[in-house]
């Protein structure tokens, strides 16, 4: 079996034991001083007792050594980095619902307490028939009687179709057809629905226009749009 050179190994087995800090020890169970030359040759002696065959599987199987521990310390890294993004994601999702969640919850709060208005809006509004008839009314009683009956978020809207429709006179008649009343009804016979005395009064004439306007339309509110864009509703 060949063997290297004593000082042809040594320099092959320094750079063995710089790269991997073994293979001295494997050879000779000690680690030599850098700066010791007497121990530095003793060690390269001892080298060059092994054959050369088992040097290389020597340096290999040293060389393979470090290769799988770099491995498992770039695992452990990938790993670590993968739970510290992990951890990151689960907190920006947690905190994203949580945003999520608040806004929902205000937006219906803000839906409830604007439904409730509404509602006591029209809780606050009058009946036709809590008004005492009356002979004749004048422009201001007849809106009056209106703000009490139609939602004041609603009653500009209200208050613009009859300015168009009859200028709140509610006994109106349209020479041509016949309408009749604060909203020209056809036929204004028709506001008999909800109210007997229909054609002299006012608050009749409200309370039926306030209900085609809503069962129609959706709204006061609603019925003007349709009427700025049709000119009639």
């Amino acid at each position: 079996m060949s063997r290297i050179s004593v000082r042809g190994f040594a320099v092959v087995s320094a750079t063995a034991v710089t790269a991997v800090g073994s293979v001295v020890g494997v050879a000779s169970g000690s680690v030599a001083q850098p700066n010791d030359p007497e121990a530095t040759a003793a060690d390269a002696t001892l080298l060059a007792d092994i054959p050369a065959g088992q040097q290389a599987q020597v340096q290999t199987a040293s060389l393979t050594q470090q290769a799988d521990a770099q491995a498992i310390a770039a695992d452990a890294s990938a790993k670590k980095d993968a739970e510290a993004a992990a951890r990151k994601a689960a907190a920006e999702t947690a905190i994203a619902k949580k945003e999520a969640a608040e806004k929902a919850a205000k937006l219906a709060k803000e839906r409830a307490e604007t439904k409730a208005a509404a509602e006591t809006s029209r809780d606050d509004v009058r009946d036709a028939s809590s008004f005492a008839p009356q002979s004749s009314y004048s422009v201001a009683q007849i809106q009056a009687m209106a703000r009490q009956m139609v939602a004041g978020d609603q009653f500009q809207c209200f208050s613009n179709i009859v300015n168009h429709e009859s200028s709140w006179n509610y006994r109106a008649v349209n020479a041509s057809s016949g309408a009749y009343g604060l909203f020209q009804a056809l036929p204004g016979s028709k506001m008999s629905s909800v109210g007997a005395d229909w054609q002299t009064n006012p608050a009749t004439q409200i309370k039926w226009g306030l209900n085609y306007m809503n069962s129609r339309y959706g709204s006061p509110c609603q019925a003007w749009s349709f009427w700025q864009a049709n000119s009639w509703y």
